[in-house]
């Protein structure tokens, strides 16, 4: 009962958002099946690959984290299973998801799945980040948009932060135990829920120290073609909806945008209203009317969903068939 009264407030959060969107922007949402229709079979089928090829390199960059290396085949529908339920579930609840189907299908312990998911999600803000630092380098440099003397200033901090974020993620140990000194300063330690959290961060200590730096810096190989993938699938999309000048560095720049803005715990139904907010505000700064940059990111949304929901299904679908991990059954590479 609560997961349905989330799931309905959550449709009612992206609902409300979408409309405030559309009544700010002058859009009408009649509009948007038409907009969709531009989207011919050749240039679906282009969006459609490009997102599909960033499943296995997150199933990849999971399977480099995990120290066990569980099989490729086990790791690959739980990525896809996790991603729905991390778009689909309010306040992105749907992240822990991936602890849980990773215990399921390669016997992962609880511990080194969060470690793992913590890891991946630095890496991902670091090269956004750092994607984005680039980008507003330069459309800087070019001087096209003249009213935006912060694009350089914000690109240069863009880029610390992207290095902080690298720092992150080679010292998240010394963090968790820090948050764990914090309880114990406090002596909230000595309640029942404190107790629980010291346990927890010791365990999720332990788990990010046995992931090696050489590790953590392979997993960055495919973190990167996963963000170009992402942005030239956004550039695709956006340029057959009607942003037909849209160069690549703006497309980043954009996008990037929307997905800071999806990341906010306070997103709707699969970040709906949020995503579009994000990129409405970017374009918008780039001169694009309210209407249109609504219109498109809308639209490449969601085709995104679409596609996000074929793969989920297939990934749930491909968990059901996988046996579940034995001491015995299976070896696993060293770590």
């Amino acid at each position: 009962m609560k997961t349905v009264l989330r799931l309905l407030v959550s449709l009612a959060v992206a609902a409300g958002l979408i409309a405030l969107l559309m009544a700010w922007g002058g859009s009408d949402i009649r509009r948007i099946p038409a907009t969709l229709g531009r989207l011919e079979g050749p240039l679906f089928w282009s969006a459609f690959c490009l997102q599909g090829v960033c499943y296995p390199l997150r199933a990849l960059r999971f399977r480099l984290l995990l120290r066990d290396r569980p099989a490729f085949w086990r790791v690959l529908p739980v990525t896809a299973s996790h991603i729905l339920a991390a778009n689909v579930l309010p306040a992105k609840l749907g992240e822990a998801s991936v602890i849980v189907y990773l215990k399921r299908c390669a016997g992962t312990p609880a511990a080194d799945g969060l470690a793992v998911l913590l890891l991946s999600r630095v890496l991902d803000l670091a090269v956004v980040a750092g994607c984005l630092s680039i980008a507003c380098l330069t459309l800087g440099a070019t001087g096209a948009f003249p009213t935006l003397d912060w694009l350089s200033t914000a690109g240069g901090a863009l880029g610390l932060a992207t290095v902080v974020l690298g720092w992150i993620a080679l010292s998240s140990h010394h963090l968790v135990d820090f948050a764990s000194r914090c309880v114990s300063f406090l002596r909230l330690d000595r309640t029942l829920l404190g107790t629980k959290l010291t346990g927890a961060a010791d365990a999720v200590s332990t788990a990010l120290r046995r992931v090696r730096r050489r590790d953590l810096v392979t997993a960055l190989l495919p973190t990167v073609p996963i963000w170009i993938s992402s942005f030239v699938f956004y550039a695709i999309l956006a340029r057959r909806f009607g942003l037909t000048q849209l160069r690549l560095d703006e497309a980043v720049f954009g996008s990037s945008l929307a997905v800071l803005a999806n990341l906010l715990p306070v997103n709707g139904f699969a970040g709906l209203g949020t995503q579009e907010t994000g990129w409405v505000v970017a374009f918008g700064a780039l001169g694009v009317t309210r209407d249109l940059a609504l219109e498109t990111g809308l639209a490449s949304h969601l085709v995104y969903l679409f596609n996000l929901a074929f793969f989920g299904a297939l990934g749930h679908l491909a968990m059901a068939l996988v046996p579940r991990p034995s001491a015995t059954s299976e070896p696993t590479e060293p770590s």
